[in-house]
């Protein structure tokens, strides 16, 4: 994939799914999964099918989600269900709403298959853009977000209908990004993506050019994401050091435009160039 493209030139599968609980390494399952293509605002083609588990579905499930075991009777089996999912995320930009948990289960069940998730797709996390977009809501849930974005929608907690939920929400957060002059996909991959090798590969090429800097004892130039005020502003910053805290890289150095020691979060720096 090309990372300089735009974001609304990028095909984005917004997904969810139902689940008989919360664990998928204690034997939790899938039992519906929905998926729609998003390209700009408009929406492509969507996927949804229920899953059959082959287990019961737990009385604390079926209270939130209302699928029945009933239902589930004569749904495929995720043997023959994977295959066309992993066919119609294929080439796109996968994103869910708190990504890690419904991937978590994707994984598992490709597991269970004696597969693994393709390494060539992206995962982009709307709960990681609502939190660093939204900073201050007193909770984070799909719901809370949608309405503090004013959409005014019941969450029926199944998994096509959150779906279309999550598109909503996410069309707002990129307008909020778009307003701030990020539009490019490179860097909404590193500031809302999960963890991949192409995040940290992009990610030690910044480390790369700070310790240059460090070394050459110059300053730096850079275009910064502020987790704080949610603005982009240039700055001009004298590296003094690189820090790593909880798996997070910082750059701390003093900043001119502040005019004191400022501690900058390796991925809400969008571009920097050694001056």
């Amino acid at each position: 994939m090309d990372e300089q493209r735009k974001i609304d030139e990028i095909e984005f599968i917004i997904f969810d799914t139902e689940t008989t609980g919360l664990e998928p390494e204690s034997g939790d399952r899938i039992i519906e999964i929905a998926c729609a293509k998003l390209k700009g605002t408009e929406i492509k083609e969507e996927f949804h099918t229920l899953v059959n588990p082959r287990r019961e579905i737990p009385a604390e499930a079926l209270g939130i989600h209302h699928i029945s075991s009933a239902m589930l009777v004569d749904a495929p089996l995720m043997e023959s269900v994977m295959p066309k999912f992993l066919d119609f995320v294929r080439g796109g930009v996968l994103c869910a709403y708190n990504a890690a948990f419904d991937l978590g289960f994707v994984k598992k069940e490709l597991q269970l298959l004696n597969q693994l998730f393709p390494e060539d797709i992206h995962v982009i996390d709307i709960l990681a853009m609502a939190r660093r977009l939204l900073p201050g809501l007193e909770r984070y849930s799909l719901l809370s977000v949608s309405d503090s974005l004013g959409i005014k929608k019941e969450q029926e907690h199944r998994a096509l209908s959150d779906v279309y939920m999550t598109i909503d929400v996410f069309n707002r957060l990129k307008g909020l990004l778009r307003s701030k002059g990020v539009d490019d996909f490179l860097n909404f991959n590193m500031l809302f993506g999960l963890n991949t090798p192409y995040i940290e590969d992009v990610r030690n090429q910044k480390l790369s050019r700070i310790q240059e800097a460090m070394d050459l004892k110059v300053k730096l130039k850079i275009r910064y994401l502020s987790r704080q005020s949610v603005e982009v502003t240039v700055r001009e910053v004298i590296p003094r050091e690189i820090k790593k805290d909880n798996g997070r890289y910082y750059l701390i150095g003093y900043c001119n435009l502040r005019k004191e020691e400022r501690i900058f979060a390796i991925d809400g720096i969008l571009h920097l160039e050694i001056l």
